[in-house]
């Protein structure tokens, strides 16, 4: 079942006819994330297990390739064949730009490796980074490496990235909001041009996951503060109204 996307939402202001802004391809979300993220700009996406935020980027990930953007993503999630697999099973097919190109997916495996105190794996990520020529640029997640490494390397390497984003990359981060002390956290937070933070709670008899749009420079309209949203198999991400969810 292929993702539909309406009229209205290829005509709304640069979404699909421009590559201003990075868009989900979700109207209702982009609203909340006041038009979409800023081409040229770096965003955390950060939350506890089981959150949404592997979705959530793959819903981005999507919306980007659509609008023309290319796009390498590293995963310490997922397989190349289980990413793939895992979008197309939310109707965001993204075979064929991967088939021609427009997609990179780079693995990191660290199963059976043996951490070594003093290894700059954060430096590593961020040459690379520089070095691919990628308009967008994921990382899903950061978290096993930040677990190992000093408050320094990581407050220099979300610098680096930064400075990359001034190069025109956007760059897209998630992360386990545990990985970091809190006093790193906040300095991450304000280097990072973009924030959102993800949570999953109870409402009721259920539970549910919500995204907190707490930043974004440079949106093109006001973001909206917290939305609630679901996954469902063969549809992907939909948006519950908050209404709704106080039912």
């Amino acid at each position: 079942m292929e993702k539909d996307i309406d009229d209205e939402e290829i005509r709304l202001g640069s979404v699909f006819g421009s590559k201003d802004v990075l868009t989900s391809g979700n109207r209702e979300m982009d609203n909340k994330m006041g038009g979409g993220i800023p081409a040229g700009s770096l965003t955390l996406i950060e939350g506890a297990n089981d959150t949404g935020k592997s979705v959530l980027t793959q819903q981005l990930m999507w919306g980007a390739l659509q609008q023309g953007f290319s796009l390498a993503t590293y995963t310490t999630e997922n397989t190349i064949k289980s990413l793939l697999k895992q979008m197309d099973s939310l109707s965001l097919d993204v075979s064929d730009y991967f088939v021609f190109g427009n997609l990179k997916i780079y693995p990191i495996h660290l199963e059976g490796v043996e951490w070594t105190g003093g290894v700059p794996f954060l430096d590593y990520i961020a040459t690379y980074v520089k070095a691919k020529p990628m308009e967008v640029i994921l990382i899903d997640s950061l978290t096993v490496f930040v677990s190992d490494s000093s408050d320094t390397a990581i407050l220099n390497f979300f610098t680096s990235c930064k400075k990359i984003c001034d190069s025109g990359k956007t760059i897209l981060i998630t992360a386990h909001t545990f990985a970091f002390n809190e006093e790193v956290l906040t300095r991450v937070r304000s280097i990072c041009d973009g924030h959102l933070s993800l949570k999953k709670e109870e409402v009721g008899d259920r539970l549910v996951r919500t995204m907190e749009v707490a930043k974004i420079r440079g949106a093109q309209r006001i973001t909206g503060n917290v939305v609630a949203f679901e996954v469902e198999p063969a549809f992907g991400l939909r948006i519950i109204p908050i209404s709704r969810v106080k039912a």
